[in-house]
């Protein structure tokens, strides 16, 4: 293991920033970052990267410890890092058991689990879920029960990925599990309506589950021009129906400058706090219907039978885009807080110069304060892998946003030490 303690910061900075990780220049580049705190004790930190970087944290991310993830199941990318209410941490990740790396014709046979209970110091060998050779399962991610008994996952099922065929399609399953993750339900299909194969705006993709505050279990998904939601009260055994809850205008499948691929797919939370807004369901995501790529959350309080109206949550003008954007609720406070990319401090459109900002709600979601989080802007080349996603973390008040960040073709993990009064 090598320790980090990589503090950076300069005379402009509002918040400190974080290196957990750069590209020694051989393997796979750390992109895709998760990252979860343990709710009972916001010290300790766990998170994770491509391909299969884990890192850990016992003060609250100022320092870090990298390891490697393995499992018999193999452990290849999309890493989902999500923590319980006892404290168990799970790693999340896709399956490549031949070995065949990103090809078109690999198989992506499972999706798997690993447990840690101690923090991330060590994990289990692992569970596996959705294994239907030779579909694909792909683009997963998990939440655990409030009493901390189930966890469940949501992913998608290709056919063939990639396949232009008219016959093969996309559709969401979900699974669950008990505490140990390691043995997984058959998988349940959720969304009714499938998608194609090609990995653009008409697959069903960007399922992100969360537990209501009575076990019940929400996810959101986008499939066309449309995000679609689905609910389970019985523990994820039968869903409702598909219900559109807004546009995602212009598509999931977006286009950046200096960024190989872009999504705006949903993610979906829950306020877990005692405060006014609890039971509360946000799904936040990014689109298009204002000529250029914002940032939008809409919730609802009747267990997504009714939706507000959809909310901008970037504060700037026109004209400059913001991207890859992910949300948490803290449980604690009940604050909700949105990471994404940012362009508002160009001076054109299409001037690639990028910061990351936070804007965090303390009105459930009316008004938004938005904060930028890193201490200098990069400028990405479009040349690598990006990865699809960051992510964000919060416990009574400490914010951890982590993020991608693209130096001269060499990728690097970051994270912020935002810590509110």
């Amino acid at each position: 293991m090598a320790l980090m303690a990589m503090v950076g910061h300069s005379a402009c900075a509002q918040v400190p920033n974080v290196q957990l990780d750069v590209w020694s220049g051989e393997g796979y580049q750390p992109c895709e970052p998760s990252i979860a705190m343990d709710p009972n004790n916001p010290e300790v930190v766990v998170a994770g990267s491509i391909l299969d970087n884990v890192y850990r944290s016992d003060d609250g991310g100022t320092t870090w410890t990298k390891d490697k993830l393995t499992s018999p199941l193999g452990v290849f990318g999309d890493p989902c890092v999500v923590a319980s209410n006892t404290g168990d941490f799970y790693f999340l990740h896709l399956s490549d058991p031949e070995g065949m790396g990103w090809r078109s014709d690999a198989l992506l046979d499972r999706i798997v689990c690993q447990r840690s209970k101690n923090g991330g110091k060590s994990w289990s060998r692992g569970g596996g879920m959705g294994l239907t050779p030779p579909k694909d399962q792909d683009k997963e991610w998990a939440a655990v029960s409030p009493d901390s008994r189930r966890i469940h996952a949501c992913w998608t099922q290709f056919d063939k990925y990639g396949s232009q065929e008219p016959g093969d399609s996309t559709v969401i399953l979900c699974s669950q599990s008990d505490a140990k993750g390691k043995v997984w339900s058959d998988p349940v299909r959720v969304s009714d309506k499938a998608g194609d194969c090609l990995d653009g705006d008409n697959t069903a993709e960007g399922a992100v589950p969360a537990v209501g505050t009575e076990g019940e279990v929400y996810v959101a998904w986008a499939l066309g021009s449309w995000i679609y939601f689905d609910k389970s009260l019985d523990g994820g055994m039968t869903w409702s129906g598909d219900q559109v809850v807004g546009e995602i205008a212009g598509g999931w499948d977006q286009t950046i400058p200096g960024i190989g691929r872009v999504n705006g797919m949903p993610v979906t939370q829950v306020d877990h706090s005692q405060g006014p807004h609890r039971g509360r369901i946000y799904i936040n995501w990014t689109d298009t219907r204002n000529g250029d790529t914002d940032v939008w959350i809409t919730y609802s309080d009747d267990q997504g039978a009714t939706w507000s109206t959809t909310q901008r949550v970037n504060n700037d003008g026109a004209d400059r885009d913001q991207f890859f954007t992910w949300m948490t609720v803290d449980p604690v406070r009940g604050d909700v807080h949105v990471v994404f990319y940012d362009r508002r401090h160009t001076e054109a459109q299409d001037d690639r110069s990028t910061h990351v900002v936070v804007a965090s709600s303390f009105d459930g979601g009316e008004t938004w304060v938005n904060r930028t989080v890193s201490e200098s802007p990069f400028v990405p080349e479009g040349k690598v892998f990006f990865g699809d996603y960051n992510n964000i973390t919060a416990v009574d008040g400490h914010v951890r946003p982590i993020w991608t960040r693209e130096v001269d073709g060499v990728l690097s993990v970051w994270t912020a030490l935002l810590d509110l009064d």
